[in-house]
């Protein structure tokens, strides 16, 4: 059960992902924090003396007072949920931050985190990867382009038999018993020689949670794995996809890539 849950509010004028996360609170009866990040100027170090004192004290202010509108915005939103919330002001680095929230998300159920607009930079994305190596939890990311709160009429399960995979499930069931249907998807290169179906005992297990799951078993002869699950997400018209995170090193995955 989600009893509850962290998430790193966004600084733009639209807030998917507090908001987001404020509609799962309210669907299971959840406490929320929220945190409104600002971050330390980034200082190129061949410049670091001829930067005056005061540019950086007008740019740590600024990043202060846009976290702390972000913060105001998500309470009043919390507040019209009817939620049990609070909110927290963090000043960190970019990489100090990935490692605060990281370690404060391992006292919650679950983690909630934006994805970056594109044309944001790296601090988003070094936050997200951090959260998903360093929490210890379940991570949720919510699209930039999300418009809705949490909707489980379609619910798109990856399903590869890793060790990944199965800890993901698991974290998601308090979801999953919500979900109306769930797709077990399994994602192969080729189409099986049998009749029999890869993920039918996973999918059996789920069914004896009381979910009702089909298995779908979906081949990708000429585009990636990656692909694939949009492009089946896309069609089924899922709500919500659960995977595995990082199935090899953080080192392999950084050098490979990985679905």
């Amino acid at each position: 059960m989600i009893k509850d849950l962290i998430v790193n509010l966004g600084l733009g004028d639209r807030d998917p992902a507090g908001d987001y996360a404020i509609s799962i609170a309210s669907a299971f009866d959840a406490h929320a924090l929220g945190v409104g990040l600002a971050y330390e100027p980034v200082i190129p170090g061949s410049v670091m003396g001829g930067i005056p004192p005061e540019f950086l004290e007008t740019q740590r202010a600024e990043a202060e007072k846009n976290a702390r509108a972000t913060m105001a915005r998500f309470e009043e939103a919390a507040k019209r949920a009817g939620i049990s919330y609070e909110t927290r002001l963090m000043s960190s680095s970019v990489s100090g931050a990935a490692d605060q929230i990281g370690r404060l998300a391992r006292r919650f159920d679950l983690a909630i985190v934006g994805q970056p607009k594109r044309d944001q930079g790296m601090p988003d994305e070094v936050l997200d990867e951090g959260v998903l190596f360093d929490s210890g939890r379940p991570v949720l990311f919510v699209p930039y382009i999300q418009k809705e709160g949490l909707k489980l009429g379609h619910v798109m399960v990856c399903w590869d038999g890793s060790r990944a995979a199965t800890r993901a499930i698991g974290d998601a069931m308090p979801l999953l018993e919500k979900a109306k249907q769930v797709d077990l998807v399994i994602v192969a290169a080729k189409e099986a020689k049998t009749n029999e179906i890869s993920g039918a005992d996973m999918g059996q297990h789920l069914a004896r949670h009381g979910i009702k799951v089909d298995v779908k078993r979906i081949t990708s002869p000429d585009i990636d794995t990656a692909s694939t699950i949009l492009s089946y997400a896309a069609d089924s018209s899922s709500d919500l996809i659960v995977m595995g995170g990082y199935g090899h090193s953080r080192l392999r995955e950084f050098i490979l890539g990985g679905v």
